[in-house]
């Protein structure tokens, strides 16, 4: 099983989900990929397997996984401040993997109806899915 993790800018939230992840599920191989080196270097850092940066590596790395996990921004062309090429979002958005994807409205994307939650809770409630979607495969 492996389970990708997505991130841009500083690469604070995939931090957290690697180590979230890497917690709840030792056994599963956590790959990681940064829209820019930052982002990479904290889930690197967080305990990733294995880690890359840039477009090229979503593209690649969407196809290998079984879960993506990251902000919704992920699937959302020109999101997160413009790292979200679309290249991207296609390739998260057409991967075959099971998608587990993080409500956060931000840069001018308002989720409406998600109520306001912490980054905390809003990891944990990832986790908890990704750990359902590997029960279940």
């Amino acid at each position: 099983m492996i389970v990708l993790v997505i991130d841009a800018q500083g690469g604070g939230i995939g931090r957290q989900l690697v180590l979230s992840i890497k917690q709840a599920l030792p056994d599963v191989e956590v790959m990681a990929v940064g829209t820019n080196t930052a982002a990479t270097a904290a889930m690197l850092k967080a305990g990733a397997a294995s880690a890359a940066t840039g477009e090229n590596a979503v593209v690649v790395c969407s196809r290998k996984a079984d879960i993506i996990v990251g902000p919704i921004g992920i699937v959302i062309a020109d999101s997160m401040l413009g790292e979200i090429t679309p290249k991207m979002a296609l390739a998260v958005a057409g991967s075959n993997a099971r998608r587990v994807l993080i409500p956060f409205s931000h840069c001018d994307n308002i989720i409406a109806g998600v109520e306001t939650t912490s980054t905390t809770e809003l990891i944990q409630k990832a986790v908890a899915e990704v750990q359902k979607l590997c029960k279940t495969s």
